[in-house]
């Protein structure tokens, strides 16, 4: 996965999130909607309408004095320890 950031504010990050679809990017979306602190998170992959677009684009709005980039860094490690939670369920399971 490859990122590359667009434009980023104190309050704001847009960022390009290369190689993935809907299936992480609604996952990364859920977990930044229920970070602290976060006041919007979406993304796009529309090419028609977005001028050829082809990869994600991730747009993350925080409350004055959050740092959106540390939101997105806590919202990804809760992403990784689900997954990891629920790999190590699906291997202990008979």
């Amino acid at each position: 996965m490859e990122l590359r950031v667009i434009d980023k504010t104190d309050e704001q990050l847009r960022i390009e999130v290369a190689g993935e679809d809907h299936t992480f990017m609604n996952v990364l979306k859920g977990s930044l909607l229920e970070t602290p602190g976060v006041a919007a998170a979406t993304y796009d992959v529309n090419p028609e309408q977005s001028g050829g677009q082809t990869e994600p684009i991730l747009t993350l709005k925080t409350e004055p004095g959050v740092d959106p980039l540390d939101a997105l860094a806590d919202a990804a490690g809760r992403v990784q320890d689900t997954t990891r939670a629920f790999r190590d369920a699906f291997e202990a399971a008979p």
